[in-house]
């Protein structure tokens, strides 16, 4: 398999958990975005999986910071909650700029970084398989949001195939 083609089908599934995340973000009704009975609460859980989405694709860990209003609270070892709730234009802005910086880095990868070892505490992985450890923790936190549409809601969104726009797109 060349890397183009490589490039191609990671970003067709890490897209498609992206879209997945989005969908449920975008059906959760007011009532339960910032539902302080639940645990986790469905924003926390949506902030919590698009900051280490941005946080694990940063070239500098030690120079990373993310997008304003968001802050570091989440690599807080003593696992302090953000200052307040944010909502949900807010997350589906922070998702957008996932989303793109997540293409720009499939289309970076190439034969000569795609075996460079990443370390992020306890993970040491390479750069080819962060990608699919990406797509699992988007997709597990994407599930669990859908679980919480369903017990809570009418019906979560349909399953996503694959990323509704191309890699070059």
């Amino acid at each position: 398999m060349n890397i183009e083609n490589l490039r191609t089908i990671l970003w067709q599934q890490l897209g498609a958990s992206i879209n997945m995340l989005e969908r449920a973000m975008q059906a959760c009704p007011d009532n339960l975005w910032g539902d302080q009975s639940q645990e986790p609460q469905f924003w926390y859980l949506a902030y919590h999986t698009l900051f280490f989405l941005d946080f694990y694709l940063s070239d500098s860990f030690e120079d990373f910071t993310p997008p304003a209003p968001f802050t570091l609270s989440e690599l807080d070892p003593a696992g302090v909650m953000p200052e307040r709730v944010y909502s949900k234009e807010e997350l589906l802005t922070y998702l957008e700029h996932c989303r793109k910086k997540c293409k720009e880095a499939v289309e970076a990868l190439n034969d000569e970084n795609g075996d460079q070892r990443i370390k992020y505490g306890r993970v040491d992985i390479s750069r080819a398989e962060l990608f699919l450890y990406k797509t699992r923790h988007v997709q597990h936190h994407a599930a669990q949001l859908n679980l919480m549409l369903r017990q809570k809601s009418e019906s979560p969104p349909r399953w996503v195939v694959k990323a509704k726009t191309g890699l070059n797109e």
